[in-house]
């Protein structure tokens, strides 16, 4: 059974192999090895997980049975849109997905902003299964972008809103 806690700076290492193995069980897919690799390095690196955890306005969750890490999950306040927390990871091990983890970490990260009448993300268009998850969630679309995580990244993605009630 899986329990969702805060991460702390001792999970960081745990936290990048989930990451790792997921992004490649899911994107290799639709970008390739090589790409996802470089995805992973730009937007994954121990010192971005680090940096995330201890962000002021963010919360960063892991799903953790008392041997390993089966699912993470950080959001953070906009600093652009008004009462808007963005999500930014949601990802469960390949092994642990359609368990209720993913489920989990999003139950508990959306009553982390109290401030937040808004919860936004960006999901791949072609990751069907991620979108239909955050489909169940109570998220639609409500926009395109063709620079998912920043500025010239030249990925698109579909931005999903979900609206939250205190």
């Amino acid at each position: 059974m899986f329990f969702v806690r805060s991460a702390s700076e001792k999970d960081a290492e745990a936290i990048r192999e989930l990451l790792v193995e997921t992004w490649h069980a899911t994107y290799d897919g639709f970008y390739g090895e090589a790409k996802v690799n470089e995805l992973i390095a730009a937007w994954h690196s121990l010192s971005a997980i680090k940096a995330n955890i201890g962000k002021r306005d963010g919360e960063y969750l892991v799903a953790d049975d008392g041997r390993q890490i089966g699912g993470i999950g950080f959001a953070a306040m906009s600093q652009k849109m008004t009462k808007t927390a963005l999500l930014r990871q949601l990802y469960v091990h390949p092994s642990f997905q359609g368990h209720g983890i993913g489920r989990d970490i999003f139950a508990e990260l959306e009553t982390c902003f109290p401030d937040a009448e808004i919860m936004r993300l960006e999901v791949e268009p072609r990751n069907e299964r991620a979108i239909s998850f955050y489909n169940r969630l109570g998220f639609a679309e409500v926009d395109r972008t063709k620079n998912c995580g920043g500025e010239a990244s030249g990925i698109e993605a579909i931005i999903m809103e979900k609206r939250l009630f205190a």
